[in-house]
This record gives C-alpha cells, structure tokens and sequence, in this order.
C-alpha cells in the first residue's frame, strides 16, 4: 500500500505488562493502527480503479491535494507556524521521497494486482532496519542481515524475474520500498519537528511537484467517476489521522507488526471488485516477507528488552 507519514519512534518495544495503563493504551493503539491499515487499503482499491481510467500523476495529485487541503483546514489557525521546520532541506527530500513512493505504487497498480504491489511493498520495515545501521551507526547483527536477506527473496519469489510470467512493472514497488525506507531515516534526522510539521511538508512538497507533472497527463474527470476521486481523498486523510493517533497512544514498533494485516484487505479487494485471488508464488513469497519482517521486529524487541 502507499505508505503512511509517520516518524519512526526508534526500536521495538514489547508490550506493556498486563493489567498497566500503558498495555491498555497500547491495545487502543493496535485497534487504531488495524482500522487505519484497513482505511489505507480502502484507498490503495481506489487508486487501482481509477488507474483504469486515468493516468497515475492524475491520482497522485489528486491523493495530494486532498491531504494537503484537509489538513490545512485542520491546522489553518497555526498554519504558518506549524510550517517552521528546523531542517527544511531534509524535509524537502522527505516529501520528494514520499512522493516517490506514492506515485511508484500507484503506478504499479495499472498493470499488476492489488494484493502482489501490496506484498513488495512491505519489505519496507526491514528495509528501514538495514538502511538505519548503513546511514545512522544503528547496530545490526547477523541474524537481523539474515532476516532482510529472506525478505529480499520472498519480494523476488512474488516478482519471478526471469519467469514467463514477469510483469516489469512489478519491480516498481519494489523500488517504492526503497525510497519509503529513506523516507523513513530522513524522518528520523527531523524528529525535533512535530509531526504536524512533517504532515504538511509531505503534503505540500507533494502537491507542488505533483503540480507541476499533472498538466501533462490531466483529462477531464468523467461525472461517473468523481465518487472515486473524493473517497481516494478521504480514504487517504482519514487514514492518516487514524494512524497518527495510534503512533501517539503506543510504541510505533510494537504495534507496527499488525500492518501486515493490510496483505489480507488488499488480496480480499482484488478478490471482491476485481475477481483476481493471489497466485501461490505471491502467496509463499508474501509469507517470508511477512516472517522475515517478524523475526527482524523479535530480534531488536529483544535486543531493547536487554538494553533495559
């Protein structure tokens, strides 16, 4: 799925002990984070109808404008100030990589299925573990390279390079995952700014730049599909508020296993409105991803339960 602008909050945390406010939290924040998951692929099935129709800059646009004008309205009081960004560079390339992945994703939806662009995608989390010990000196041992390596090849497995029935189109999620990643670190060297601040320098980045492209590839928006335009924006915003507030109720990565969960919405709306089921290769391959991805999550909530 088109991924989610939240600030990585540092290493995994196991939950807290039964019967503490903090673990009754931080299962609300699940409950968020599963609905916000469920919301964004609402979105993801939008997007893939309208790539029918329409070019995918038109949709990335439009995704953008629509982020960019609701949360405007939500923050217009403080607009100006919320806009102040200690790092403003750094920001600039965080838009410019979310807008990457956006357009990556969406684009990838004309020409393979829902749940198969979904399942690449999600290589992203262990993506973020090897990209942080590369470019921020975070540790990384053995077992955690291993378990990027399998995530690497259950993303190859769904791609099938060399297969009669390689789709080149599949390797632009693929590429997605990379820039979500350094999306991911560059949020992380602008935590000293709100999310607030981060929210709406993607979305602005996102709206200009997407501006500029869109004359070239816009048509005119057929009145029978202007219901898909306005749920694709209110999917996406909607969706984010939720995952905002379930970042901010729990720990990012003790609650951030429970994404997956968007691998099986997204193969249920390819089975619903497109009558399309993933094949095995997509099935097994989605699999590792999603083991790899745990074990790589265990790994460092172990590693933070030592540090403690």
């Amino acid at each position: 799925m088109s991924q989610p602008d939240i600030a990585p909050q540092g290493l995994p945390q196991i939950l807290a002990p039964a019967g503490s406010p903090a673990r009754s939290t931080q299962l609300q924040g699940i409950v968020l984070l599963l609905l916000a998951i469920f919301t964004f692929t609402l979105m993801d099935a939008s997007a893939k109808h309208l790539t029918e129709r329409y070019h995918p800059a038109q949709i990335v646009w439009v995704r953008f404008v629509s982020n960019l004008l609701i949360v405007g309205l939500i923050y217009a009081p403080r607009l100006r100030s919320t806009m102040v960004s200690k790092r403003p560079v750094v920001q600039l390339f965080r838009g410019l990589t979310q807008l990457g992945s956006v357009g990556l994703f969406f684009t990838s939806l004309q020409f393979i299925g829902l749940a198969e662009a979904t399942a690449i995608m999600d290589i992203n989390p262990v993506l973020i573990t090897l990209a942080a010990a590369i470019f921020l000196g975070e540790s990384i041992g053995i077992r955690r390279l291993i378990g990027i390596a399998v995530a690497l090849c259950g993303a190859l497995i769904i791609i099938r390079p060399g297969a009669g029935v390689f789709q080149p189109a599949a390797i632009l999620p693929l590429i997605g995952a990379f820039t979500y990643a350094a999306g991911a670190i560059l949020t992380r060297l602008v935590r000293e700014d709100s999310t607030a601040t981060s929210i709406l320098w993607s979305a602005t980045v996102g709206t200009i730049l997407s501006s500029l492209a869109v004359p070239f590839f816009w048509q005119p928006i057929a009145s029978e599909d202007i219901w898909a335009f306005v749920l694709l924006g209110i999917f996406g915003t909607v969706a984010q508020a939720l995952l905002i507030r379930a970042f901010a109720m729990a720990e990012a990565a003790a609650i951030a296993p429970f994404g997956y969960t968007g691998l099986i919405w997204a193969g249920f709306w390819g089975w619903l409105f497109w009558g399309t089921l993933p094949d095995r290769w997509t099935i097994i391959g989605a699999l590792i991803i999603v083991a790899a991805g745990l074990y790589v999550w265990m790994r460092e909530a172990r590693a933070m339960r030592r540090a403690g």
